[in-house]
């Protein structure tokens, strides 16, 4: 009875069910400035400056950003971890229950997983993602410092990306959307190598090819290689280790999935300026919508493909191209 919860404090914030329904928890204002956190009406026995970002684990464990005394750590089922920072954001939570995150301690910025943080610190961090396995990370971060206004430097590059808190050789102008291979093995990224200029690298190696623009990369699932959408002559397509992958070219193209055997592959695609629907194997659905489409999601055998789309201001499913009547 929520009702009852926000009768005995001065605030309850965003309720979290369990994964099996025999919970609810939320974190709860107490008085100005207190913090504590409500699971099935009984509170945690500590407070807090902030209690923030509720998740329950897939073990069920109940998962909280605390701040107290200033410093936030992480709090699971109530118990604090022993690491403290200065501040800590972006908790990504992986499917053996671990929990990696942003953390920032002075003027350095590093990465925590299960409380266990990098021992070297970074002027900036931004893209983070963690293996399959759970026990490697990765992020794109500022390895030099340049001095304000200083464009040379700046095209000289000045990021790179650190992987289990060792940093890549490289330096480049910009880097983003890192991501590991299904058997956790490899790290690939995009970087940009001058004023309009970008590739993927894997490993630290890059592609020889350069192209006007990439997109968010990812590896094949039977670890064949990369798949990255890309700006070419004539438009955007799917390019596979730095060759077309696609024969269409599209006035845009994103959001690829392979599916769960890796036999087939979607995309969102525009054919034509405003209008977007999904391309299946480099085939675009009949029906294209003029708001938006949503990532594609496949059915568990694959065979099946959905996607949210709207339509001149109205919400829709559709799947296998035929959309839900209604919207």
């Amino acid at each position: 009875d929520l009702a009852a919860w926000r009768a005995e404090h001065h605030a309850v914030y965003e309720p979290r069910l369990s994964p099996d329904g025999e919970r609810v928890a939320a974190p709860i204002l107490k008085e100005e400035e207190v913090f504590s956190v409500c699971v099935n009406g009984e509170l945690w026995p500590d407070e807090y400056e902030k209690a923030w970002q509720l998740r329950f684990l897939p073990d069920g464990r109940l998962f909280a950003l605390l701040r107290l005394d200033d410093m936030w750590t992480v709090g699971l089922d109530g118990e604090r971890w022993e690491g403290e920072w200065d501040f800590a954001w972006n908790p990504k939570i992986q499917p053996d229950g671990g929990v990696a995150m942003q953390v920032k301690e002075g003027m350095d910025y590093a990465l925590a997983l299960d409380d266990n943080a990098w021992e070297q610190g970074y002027q900036s961090l931004r893209d983070f993602c963690v293996s399959p396995d759970g026990k490697r990370m990765a992020a794109t971060a500022q390895l030099e410092e340049v001095p304000e206004a200083d464009i040379w430097k700046f095209f000289q590059g000045s990021w790179g990306l650190v992987v289990d808190g060792k940093p890549w050789d490289g330096r480049y102008i910009s880097i983003y959307s890192p991501c590991f291979s299904p058997d956790s093995a490899s790290v690939a990224a995009v970087v940009r190598t001058d004023i309009a200029e970008y590739t993927v690298a894997v490993d630290g190696a890059m592609w020889e090819q350069r192209f006007g623009m990439l997109w968010e990369p990812s590896f094949r699932p039977d670890g064949g290689g990369v798949v990255v959408p890309a700006k070419v002559e004539g438009g955007w397509t799917l390019v596979h280790d730095g060759q077309p992958l696609w024969n269409g070219r599209y006035v845009q193209l994103w959001r690829q999935r392979f599916s769960p055997d890796g036999q087939r592959l979607a995309a969102v695609v525009a054919p034509a300026y405003g209008r977007w629907t999904i391309a299946v194997d480099d085939t675009p659905w009949r029906n294209t919508f003029s708001g938006a489409v949503l990532p594609p999601s496949y059915s568990p055998d694959g065979q099946r493909l959905a996607a949210l789309a709207v339509d001149n201001g109205a919400w829709n499913l559709v799947v296998d191209d035929t959309p839900w009547q209604g919207g």
